[in-house]
């Protein structure tokens, strides 16, 4: 075992976890609790109709100023110029609500749920996206309401001050609707709506940290009343949101996940001195992640699942077919069996990473040495990682003090950073049976990455997994650090 943990009454903690993400599947699945009737969900979930209307109009277009005419008393603009908008006396719902949903996932069940939720709720407050992307509803969608509320409207005011976001996908789908939910911190538009989750992905472990259950329920019509009404009451929790810098030789990414965006600005912090030469024409990239950022053979298992179910949807039916399929993948990347050669690809992170972190209430970058037998570096946000397993582990305060850790938490500023040696030893620690190789807790990392023998890096952030390749001659850095502001999600507990 790699470092000890909680005994006594403690070291049931994981075990009463377990218990309480089983019972709040049994809740998902509509078998506990009051029935909802579906007339009072919608009373307290539906907008005025001439502001459902307005933000369609003003996301369509991309102009949030095209929702104006449908103001009461004004005529409506050239999409439907032949009948006026009536006065209306309708009043703002206690919970406006909108909500993303990412019909690829869920297996067969994302189309019908769609179609389920925007019966529930309004073909409007409910985005397919595949058509509308968060950033075009925090853009022109809430830029339209806040451009009415500046007019007068109170209703408007009311809705955009008490807004809430489901978003109907996996922890990548999440992830991406928070990065954009995020540019209103940065640009003073609050506030920021909080975010509850239905999950419909393979891990789902930010929905299981905020209480949302880790998987897709089998009554998933009662179930999905049951979440969008919890999500109206639920209690509004913090969460560390992760700045992720990526410097480049160009021409030297693949394909990256769709929340790194290119920057032109060179953003690694200069009071670590980068003791090799720059590419002169390095690309930067820049994006954000809540879970985790991981480097190693889990990213090159992702990525070549994501790959497989990219080229044959029809595999991937669920959650359960996802599994299967990645554990079959698992075996064929030699992460499980490592032939006896000398072949450098097999080997450990050491050869091609250099990692240097701030560590809690330190200022210093400090180089910390990687293990020569760690194959996969994670940097861990969340309590839940790998379908809800806990690798960190439950430590004793003794064990805590001697390394100078402190208890992990989702807002403590902080990342804890493991390393899992191979198949087997990553099979022990999802298993629970063991705890992962324990390296650092962080407050900002900067890993380097330079080729050699190896020819390319494998790298995954919140289960968005990618190949990067590597130069001889220059390094590739990505540099992480926690975004001042925070993101808020609603805790379905």
């Amino acid at each position: 075992m790699d470092s000890p943990t909680s005994r006594g009454g403690d070291d049931s903690t994981t075990r009463i976890a377990s218990r309480s993400s089983m019972i709040e599947s049994f809740k998902g699945c509509g078998l506990t609790g009051l029935r909802i009737d579906k007339e009072d969900l919608r009373k307290k979930l539906q907008m005025p109709q001439y502001l459902r209307f307005a933000m369609r109009d003003s996301i369509r277009l991309q102009d949030p100023t095209a929702g104006e005419s449908r103001l009461p008393g004004t005529r409506l603009d050239s999409i439907s110029a032949s009948t006026s908008v009536p006065e209306t006396t309708e009043q703002p719902p206690d919970s406006p609500m909108v909500v993303f949903i990412n019909p690829r996932s869920g297996g067969r069940h994302g189309r019908l749920l769609k179609d389920r939720l925007q019966m529930l709720i309004s073909e409007e407050q409910v985005f397919d996206l595949t058509d509308v992307k968060p950033h075009e509803f925090v853009r022109y969608g809430l830029g339209c309401l806040e451009l009415l509320a500046e007019l007068g409207d109170a209703c408007a005011k009311d809705v955009r001050e008490k807004m809430r976001v489901m978003v109907a996908g996996g922890d990548g789908t999440v992830g991406w609707v928070l990065g954009c939910l995020l540019e209103l911190e940065k640009k003073d538009r609050r506030p920021v709506p909080p975010v509850g989750v239905i999950p419909l992905g393979t891990g789902n472990d930010l929905s299981r940290t905020f209480g949302w259950g880790g998987s897709f329920p089998f009554a998933w019509k009662s179930a999905i009343k049951r979440s969008l009404d919890r999500a109206t009451t639920g209690q509004i929790r913090k969460l560390d949101s992760w700045h992720v810098f990526l410097s480049t030789p160009s021409g030297e990414n693949g394909k990256l996940p769709h929340c790194m965006k290119p920057t032109e600005e060179l953003a690694l912090d200069e009071s670590l001195e980068i003791e090799e030469a720059l590419s002169e024409k390095a690309s930067c990239y820049e994006g954000v992640f809540y879970n985790y950022f991981s480097i190693g053979m889990d990213a090159q298992v992702a990525y070549g699942f994501h790959n497989l179910r990219n080229e044959k949807p029809y595999l991937a039916q669920g959650p359960i077919a996802n599994k299967l399929i990645y554990s079959g993948y698992s075996c064929g990347q030699g992460w499980f069996f490592t032939p006896c050669s000398s072949d450098p690809g097999l080997r450990g992170l050491k050869n091609i990473l250099r990692m240097h972190v701030k560590k809690v209430n330190c200022s210093d970058w400090e180089q910390v040495l990687i293990p020569s037998s760690v194959r996969s570096l994670v940097a861990l946000n969340l309590n839940n990682y790998g379908s809800g397993r806990h690798p960190w582990g439950n430590l004793t305060p003794e064990y805590m003090e001697k390394r100078g850790f402190v208890e992990a938490q989702v807002d403590d500023g902080l990342l804890e950073v493991f390393g899992l040696k191979q198949g087997w030893h990553a099979s022990l620690v999802m298993g629970e049976l063991i705890s992962a190789k324990h390296i650092v807790q962080a407050a900002a990392i900067r890993f380097e990455l330079r080729g050699g023998e190896w020819k390319d890096s494998f790298l995954q952030m919140d289960g968005e997994p990618w190949k990067q390749s590597m130069s001889n001659e220059f390094s590739t850095f990505v540099e992480i650090k926690r975004v001042p502001c925070q993101s808020l999600m609603i805790s379905g507990e």
